[in-house]
């Protein structure tokens, strides 16, 4: 190959992302799961943090450790991450899953004794056996102004 097509750089390596071992990944997700509280979106905290709590090696692998936790400590403020089971993780989902509203959206005293559904949602009532009175309104397909294309 000619070094040319690499911007004078001889090998691919340059270009390439950096390969997170198993070791490093495996370490952070126990981290998490065992220190979460304690755990902030600070590289330099958890640089800290990690010193404190785990026999590491060397630096290089400690910072590594480090980083990869901060990274999923980002990546968990946003939703579940797949692969790392904590108690607060999975106490949000059970509430989730336990959740009942305080009004039904079948209490038809709140609504002059008919429910205002779309016509598909008329059919899965009918389909589900429910005897329910019903008001069928249409429902508009318009999204709403989107961007001009450039």
């Amino acid at each position: 190959m000619n070094s040319k097509h690499f911007g004078g750089c001889n090998s691919i390596e340059h270009f390439k992302g950096r390969v997170r071992t198993k070791t490093v990944k495996r370490a952070a997700k126990v981290l998490i799961e065992k220190y979460y509280p304690k755990l902030t979106l600070d590289f330099e905290t958890n640089k800290r943090l990690t010193s404190e709590i785990a026999e590491i090696q060397s630096k290089r692998l400690r910072n590594k450790i480090a980083g990869y936790t901060t990274h999923l400590m980002k990546r968990i403020q946003k939703g579940p991450v797949r692969g790392i089971s904590f108690k607060l993780q999975e106490e949000e989902r059970e509430r989730k899953d336990q959740y009942v509203p305080e009004v039904s959206a079948l209490d038809l005293s709140k609504t002059k004794n008919q429910l205002e559904v779309d016509p598909d949602t008329e059919s899965l009532i009918k389909s589900l056996g429910f005897k329910l009175p019903l008001n069928v309104t249409a429902v508009s397909s318009y999204r709403g102004s989107r961007r001009a294309r450039k």
